[in-house]
């Protein structure tokens, strides 16, 4: 008498960890750096793109950190479904 369908998902440990390791360096780079990053951000032209690429950078690993942290605690979002009319 099993609950569900009988499948398990794996939980992403290894992900986790992986992403967890490159936020932790970004943010130590970043704060260890500041200076040098404050001087290319602030010169202009094609330098005005590095810290949407930044943002985008930190978004994207942060934000994948903290999808794979909330999966290996077992919360999911919950899937709505469409009811039948």
């Amino acid at each position: 008498m099993g609950s569900g369908n009988g499948k398990t998902k794996k939980k992403p440990y290894g992900k986790l960890l992986i992403a967890g390791i490159l936020s932790v360096a970004l943010y130590v780079l970043l704060l260890t750096k500041q200076g040098m990053i404050n001087d290319y951000f602030s010169r202009g032209g094609f330098y005005a793109f590095l810290p949407i690429i930044a943002a985008f950078l930190f978004s994207i690993v942060h934000g994948s950190f903290t999808g794979n942290f909330w999966t290996a605690l077992g919360i999911e979002a919950a899937k709505k479904h469409k009811g039948v009319k």
